[in-house]
């Protein structure tokens, strides 16, 4: 099976590579645009980021699966948090989709993303940290070390893929 993975993030890929680690795959890794904008500021922005990144890995990569991640932040009545959500894309079929776990930001962080700034640049002027987004990530960050983005993307691909077979089954 060839797997088409919609950006180079190496938390992003760890994270694919977790979720398929009993399927012999072959693994491919694109940087594919999100088509949407440097920090998502909804679910609907991200989710539409990472059906994007999957729909092009897919085309681009010509597999048999395309996956998106894609991170962003959504304003709530108790303030701005984290979100995360994939998509995998295989070849007629509609977009799965499924989002991972949220977390309260704190108001330092929020107030600058507000402003128009985005979270990877962000957090590595709060960490004092470089590549951030590429390693352990805000959850990482807030979480003290005990979750990190490539774990919080695996619970989303494990979402993805028990969705991907459960269909797979119904059709047959």
């Amino acid at each position: 099976m060839k797997i088409v993975i919609g950006s180079t993030n190496p938390a992003k890929v760890a994270a694919v590579k977790q979720g398929f680690h009993f399927q012999p795959s072959q693994f491919i890794s694109l940087d594919i645009p999100s088509g949407v904008s440097e920090q998502p500021f909804s679910d609907d922005e991200t989710i539409k980021g990472a059906i994007n990144r999957a729909k092009g890995a897919l085309q681009k990569g010509q597999g048999d699966i395309g996956i998106g991640l894609e991170g962003g932040v959504q304003e709530s009545d108790h303030g701005l948090l984290l979100c995360n959500w994939g998509a995998l894309v295989s070849i007629d079929n509609e977009p799965i989709i499924a989002g991972g776990a949220r977390f309260l930001l704190p108001e330092a962080i929020a107030g600058r993303l507000r402003a128009g700034e985005e979270l990877g640049p962000v957090m590595e002027d709060y960490a004092k940290k470089k590549n951030v987004r590429k390693n352990e990530g805000a959850v990482g960050i807030f979480t003290n070390g005990l979750i990190n983005r490539a774990e919080m993307f695996a619970h989303i691909m494990n979402l993805l893929i028990g969705q991907y077979y459960y269909r797979n089954a119904a059709e047959n």
